[in-house]
């Protein structure tokens, strides 16, 4: 199998039989103009000096490659750990939110609208506008900004306008919602900088592209490290950014592992949960074809995850072709699990996980003793957990 068979979308914007566009007839004139931007400014070498230049001087890149010697010995493996904890912002949202803001910025677009869930992405793109000097509105549901105060903060000390989102869940799927609202009302002055691998065409593909230094930087450092790739390479996926960006840098590796871990929540077989590959059923959501959590009359489901940028309903179109052609396997974590995680990392390395990965974690102590010892795990750490810090204690003290 080849990169051209997997990774690129075919001219139409799909990944096997997912994706597409299927947004309002208003959205797809923006659609044809970003995605004719994407690869003429792709081919530009002005603009990825540009960006080469801010992700040294400014993101911090490359991020490290680390041993996780005390980690490795608990578990019996040898696990590396790609530091996005460590990029600008303490996330690798930064990636995709300077990549996109670049390309705004070359079509002729200074108002930015953007979802956020956990609020990194929010904090990346109010990040990039300010640097730039674009305007910036974000958009949040009502109950992740509760348990993500430190972020609301943080966007607004950056200059940007934090708008709350009242309707349905209050969670990521509503701050979605009302951005594309947004978006079709001042299609004329606005970029919408969608923060995962989700939505129309050529979103997915674009925000893969810019996040794909991560798998670039892993595969290289960890050859260089170690002489050999890992076999296998971990990460969580809620729309699946980070997943797929290090997944890139190893897809047509056929030997090595590709492992996505959701978040299950309260479990895996009750009503609160996020897991839309392990659950879900392929339906539209957000302008796109995909695995997403439904009923039987294809109403999209609320989700559930102690992490506000895990709860998602739906999966990035890359992923669900990645794993119906067996390329990724994908399992899920329950909250109770991710908590777990998150302290053994604290505890075993001086490194304190967002919630997110911390799923990946909870779900790599068991998972660890299933897999043959002494194997080669590259675990991506997609950012820190500063902005968690109230949500688990909170839910620890309640245990």
């Amino acid at each position: 199998m080849t990169s051209k068979n997997i990774n690129k979308p075919s001219s139409n914007g799909r990944f096997g039989k997912f994706g597409g566009k299927f947004v309002p007839e208003t959205l797809m004139s923006s659609l044809k103009e970003i995605e004719e931007a994407f690869e003429k400014y792709s081919k530009d070498e002005s603009f990825w000096e540009e960006l080469t230049t801010l992700q040294n001087d400014f993101i911090g890149r490359p991020t490290p490659l680390y041993y996780a010697k005390n980690l490795s010995e608990k578990l019996n493996q040898r696990i590396w750990i790609k530091r996005e904890d460590l990029a600008h912002t303490g996330a690798h949202k930064i990636n995709n939110a300077i990549g996109q803001a670049l390309l705004a910025k070359r079509i002729g677009k200074k108002r930015i609208i953007a979802e956020t869930g956990a609020g990194q992405h929010g904090v990346a793109t109010a990040t990039a506008c300010a640097m730039l000097n674009l305007e910036c509105i974000v958009y949040m549901g009502e109950e992740d900004i509760k348990r993500q105060a430190p972020n609301i903060y943080r966007m607004e000390m950056l200059g940007a306008k934090v708008v709350p989102v009242t309707s349905g869940s209050r969670t990521l799927k509503d701050a979605v919602n009302e951005a594309i609202r947004d978006w079709v009302t001042n299609v004329e002055n606005t970029y919408y900088i969608i923060g995962s691998a989700v939505g129309p065409h050529p979103y997915p593909y674009i925000v893969r592209e810019f996040q794909s230094i991560i798998g670039i930087e892993s595969r290289k450092q960890i050859l260089d490290k170690t002489g050999s790739l890992p076999n296998y390479v971990l990460a969580c996926v809620g729309g699946g950014s980070n997943a797929i960006g290090i997944f890139s840098g190893f897809i047509d590796d056929l030997d090595v592992s590709l492992i996505g871990i959701e978040a299950s929540g309260e479990g895996i077989d009750t009503e609160k949960h996020a897991a839309t590959l392990t659950k879900g059923t392929p339906g539209i959501l957000h302008g796109s074809l995909s695995y997403v959590l439904q009923d039987s009359f294809g109403q999209i489901q609320e989700a559930h995850s102690i992490s506000a940028g895990l709860d998602y309903p739906g999966v990035g179109p890359e992923h669900s072709n990645l794993k119906d052609i067996e390329r990724a396997q994908y399992y899920s974590a329950t909250d109770l699990k991710a908590l777990e995680g998150f302290k053994l990392l604290s505890v075993e390395e001086g490194i304190i996980p967002a919630l997110e990965p911390a799923h990946a974690l909870g779900f790599l102590i068991d998972w660890s003793q299933e897999i043959p010892k002494d194997q080669s795990i590259l675990f991506l750490l997609s950012g820190r957990g500063d902005k968690d810090m109230e949500t688990v204690s909170k839910k620890m003290a309640s245990l």
